[in-house]
């Protein structure tokens, strides 16, 4: 059949020219292509368009926290360390509430506060230790679902921002059949419209979802990294603390 079209347009150079000329007024301009969509493929690259913002909101301020996070804990570590080998308690706890960002800070004056309001001023009991050690565990759940804040969105962002785009394919690849049944031409002018819907749309849908895909995994490890931390530093204080309770 696309030979037999072939010999058609150079037997006929009227219809050649008509086929140029078709070829020529197709616009491929983001303005043209976004004038040529139907309804619903616009419906889909707004969607995409909705989801992007989104990824890229939650992108900076995850960005934004863990930065904040990483740079205070390392300012709080060796403090918080220097006044618990003293025996400075409160001191210790100062310093944990002067860096609220620290996911650290956040995790230890949890278990120093509660391992001070325990206590009655005496010895160190094995149940104010372990009442200790609940807190701890306790904000570390807490400073967890914080540290994954707004990553399973992300998550499903970059899973699904594809298929939409695939969808919009779909609609695209349709509308371009109906355009050539209902012009009866297969000129580039009767399926340029839906093949351009296609186009862009599966294009937004791996744009949208490379980024947030990429950006997940990155954060994922540094929520990971972050846990570990949180696990040593809890793990560390309550050694600190059956240290303190053999000493008296």
């Amino acid at each position: 059949m696309i030979l037999a079209q072939f010999t058609h347009l150079v037997a006929n150079p009227s219809a050649l020219g008509m086929f140029f000329q078709e070829q020529q007024t197709v616009g491929f301009s983001p303005l043209d292509l976004w004038h040529n969509m139907g309804t619903l493929a616009k419906g889909v690259v707004a969607v995409l368009f909705v989801m992007s913002i989104w990824s890229l909101a939650v992108i900076i301020d995850r960005w934004l926290y863990f930065s904040a996070a990483r740079k205070q804990s390392r300012e709080f570590a060796p403090r918080v360390a220097g006044a618990l080998k003293e025996g400075k308690l409160d001191e210790a706890i100062k310093v944990a509430d002067r860096n609220k960002k620290s996911h650290l800070a956040e995790v230890v004056t949890a278990g120093l506060q509660e391992f001070r309001n325990y206590g009655s001023g005496g010895a160190i009991t094995d149940d104010q230790i372990e009442s200790s050690k609940r807190a701890l565990e306790r904000s570390e759940a807490i400073v967890h679902a914080k540290l994954k804040r707004g990553l399973s969105g992300l998550a499903t962002i970059g899973s699904t921002s594809p298929f939409i785009g695939l969808f919009g394919t779909v609609v695209g690849i349709l509308n371009a059949f109906q355009a050539i049944a209902t012009q009866k031409t297969s000129g580039i002018g009767a399926v340029a419209s839906g093949i351009s819907e296609a186009l862009v749309t599966t294009a937004f849908g791996l744009l949208v979802a490379i980024p947030a895909v990429m950006t997940f995994n990155y954060f994922t490890s540094k929520v990971e990294a972050f846990d570990v931390e949180m696990d040593n530093s809890s793990s560390e204080l309550i050694d600190y603390f059956i240290k303190q309770s053999h000493r008296r």
